[in-house]
């Protein structure tokens, strides 16, 4: 970490200065701020190390350095590790864990619903835990405001299917899921983002994904509005269907997987992991959306003591110590929303 410190801190200076000054202030901050020995190795040869970034493409340098023999992963090891940087996508910010997830098998369970065959199941479920890439892009100043987004910070998130394409677009092997993971922001009226694609002009699947990511999102609490209830998600969702923004097919699939033509009120047992009380998962849930002590006492109308209280032996049962594993450790076992 103390590499990476120093070097994400040159790389940034020499990029928006000159590599001259990345050198300097590595030299100035040897003893307060970085590594005293690898602020001297950076002074001694950060010069050539920029002139061989200028040569170089990183994604390629990085790709040689990969050990032989070399492994390609496919099946079941592709969908770990596609979920292991789903997880760390939606981590960037509280409103978003477990997003990623959700969509992912929300979109399986549609797709049957929609008369997808398994193939495009199994393609629609792996670009559902990618089509967030490009959020890694957006500042968590906009990922979490409070407020209305003003319409600069509204186009630095309209960028974000764009910028998961061109990621996607880097490995040949993911190239292929940008058809519908670069697409989940289209509407059926041409109405959507980045491309402004009408639905004749997308994959079928990826107008699927369009109608479960707005799902997902309206049932997720967000930093401007509280999370919708499931019925109240549905209405909108039929409503958009009714106005031609999402298609109809899609929205139906969508709703029939997420329960909506069992009779209203039926209820459900929700699993418990970890062996935790129901209200410590309402706790665990809370802590990580990244709500303080205070906060999560103030929601769920408890002292701050008990609050701390039940944390405390939720780190105890799930063997974790901070909260961003446990917010990790939440998202494993599908308890946030």
């Amino acid at each position: 970490m103390r590499v990476v410190h120093l070097t994400h801190d040159m790389e940034a200076i020499g990029r928006r200065s000159s590599p001259a000054e990345a050198i300097d202030a590595a030299r100035e901050r040897r003893d307060r701020t970085y590594d005293p020995d690898l602020a001297d190795l950076f002074v001694a040869h950060g010069s050539r190390m920029f002139e061989q970034l200028d040569g170089m493409d990183p994604w390629e340098a990085v790709l040689d350095l990969e050990p032989e023999p070399r492994r390609t992963l496919e099946g079941a090891g592709l969908d770990a590790a596609l979920t292991v940087a789903a997880d760390f996508i939606d981590l960037k910010s509280p409103y978003r864990a477990g997003h990623s997830r959700r969509c992912a098998q929300l979109g399986a369970d549609a797709g049957r619903a929609y008369g997808a065959t398994e193939h495009e199941i199994g393609a629609l479920r792996r670009a559902a835990l990618l089509h967030e890439f490009g959020t890694t892009a957006i500042p968590n100043s906009i990922l979490d405001k409070r407020g209305p987004l003003t319409r600069a910070e509204l186009d630095r998130v309209q960028l974000h299917p764009m910028l998961t394409e061109q990621m996607l677009g880097r490995s040949a092997a993911l190239a292929e899921l940008n058809l519908v993971a670069a697409a989940h922001h289209e509407k059926a009226d041409g109405s959507g983002y980045h491309k402004g694609l009408r639905a004749d002009a997308t994959e079928r699947t990826g107008r699927l994904l369009a109608a479960v990511d707005v799902y997902v999102g309206l049932t997720t609490e967000r930093a401007d509005r509280p999370a919708f209830s499931a019925d109240d998600a549905a209405t909108e969702l039929r409503q958009l269907a009714s106005r031609g923004v999402l298609e109809r097919a899609a929205v139906d699939a969508v709703l029939a997987a997420a329960g909506h033509q069992n009779v209203r009120g039926s209820a459900q047992r929700v699993p418990r992991p970890g062996g935790l009380s129901h209200r410590e998962v309402e706790v665990l849930r809370l802590a990580a959306m990244g709500l303080t002590t205070r906060e999560i006492a103030d929601r769920l109308f408890i002292s701050p003591k008990t609050a701390d209280h039940h944390i405390q032996h939720v780190y105890t049962k799930i063997e974790v110590s901070t909260r961003a594993a446990a917010a990790l450790w939440a998202m494993q076992h599908e308890l946030v929303s």
